[in-house]
């Protein structure tokens, strides 16, 4: 029997395509500490994005690639992820502990934002990744209702909150801090002391990523935050109709004007599927995400259907991810995050700025 030489471990790796890159795996530097032991093979399939299916699907390539080497008898892979830190705005520094941040935004309200940014959080985590979420809605916050989570923060030194966990996720909101049905009114400076005060005095830990959940338009909050976050990249997320593409087209060229680049676009409520005859209604349009996303050459993310138990789901507390992980609505949802998680990956690596340092100022 022949002996396999590293060379041809390293070649018959070449030959496998992550489809969601477009690249082979050596090429994206997805393979880590390879060795080889007479005709053993060890190595680590390691992504910079979680553990979604076809993450494992391609993992398993891996592994029949190397076992059709001539002369392996044995492999030993281990499928990890091994999520880095990407680019941020310029001038801004990054969250200690905290790789990625992800702002959802929509250019209007009732879109089903806060509902993707949920089941968006929750797939990344299904997947594997240390996820958290902010409510950074806080006039409307609505993240502590959908999680199924009350009560107050605690804190264990004094000086920083501890966040609230739920179905694997890290949150904050508002909402924590004040009786549900409390109305917010504050001016504008007051609510950027208390989001600021929200992203900066919360004990995050380590985390992969933190999907931050805006709120509907291009005011104060994500102006705020596009300044003195470090984001990572904005989610658009709307509806088919016009009136909600031209709002969302708004909130995707404010996040390029402060340097915020686009992760891609949610297509939201986008067909009804009638569950007992299965027939397809556009009861709002349909295909102008994807049309939006061609126009600005950006990702188009996935579309959600339009469904009651989607909603349900949220308003008892249980999000969809987690209250139907077997659904095709789960699916569709996970199938969203790891194309979120992909479109970050692409981005370089070492922090450097791509963007101008634009200064908007309030009217």
């Amino acid at each position: 029997m022949a002996t396999p030489t590293e060379e041809a471990i390293w070649e018959a790796l070449r030959g496998v395509t992550d489809p969601d890159f477009d690249k082979d795996v050596v090429s994206l530097g997805f393979i880590h500490d390879l060795a080889l032991n007479k005709n053993k093979v060890a190595f680590t399939f390691g992504p910079d994005t979680p553990m979604c299916p076809s993450r494992t699907a391609v993992a398993e390539q891996c592994r029949a690639a190397a076992e059709a080497v001539e002369g392996v008898k044995k492999v030993d892979m281990t499928a990890e992820a091994r999520i880095q830190a990407h680019q941020v705005q310029q001038g801004v520094q990054l969250m200690e502990g905290v790789k990625n941040v992800i702002a959802v935004a929509s250019g209007k309200g009732g879109v089903g934002k806060s509902t993707t940014a949920v089941n968006l959080a929750l797939g990344l985590a299904q997947c594997g990744a240390r996820v958290g979420i902010l409510d950074a809605d806080i006039y409307g916050p609505s993240i502590p209702r959908m999680l199924g989570v009350s009560g107050k923060p605690t804190s264990k030194d004094g000086k920083t909150l501890e966040p609230k966990e739920a179905f694997g996720l890290k949150a904050m909101s508002i909402g924590f801090l004040i009786d549900e049905e409390t109305p917010m009114v504050w001016r504008g400076p007051m609510v950027m002391q208390a989001l600021e005060q929200l992203i900066g005095d919360t004990n995050w830990g380590e985390l992969d990523y933190l999907v931050v959940d805006l709120p509907p338009g291009t005011g104060d909050t994500q102006l705020t935050l596009s300044q003195k976050v470090p984001l990572t990249g904005s989610v658009i997320v709307s509806t088919p109709q016009d009136i909600a593409l031209l709002d969302a087209r708004r909130g995707f060229q404010m996040f390029e004007k402060v340097g915020v680049p686009s992760l891609g676009i949610v297509e939201n409520m986008s067909l009804f599927i009638c569950p007992h005859c299965g027939e397809e209604t556009d009861i709002f349009s349909h295909g102008g995400g994807e049309s939006f996303a061609a126009d600005y050459g950006v990702t188009f993310l996935g579309s959600v259907p339009l469904d009651a138990g989607i909603r349900e789901q949220a308003d008892s507390g249980k999000p969809t991810v987690v209250a139907e992980p077997d659904s095709r609505q789960a699916e569709i949802y996970v199938t969203i995050a790891n194309a979120v998680a992909v479109e970050i990956a692409k981005q370089a690596e070492d922090h450097s700025h791509k963007f101008p340092n634009i200064s908007i100022q309030a009217d």
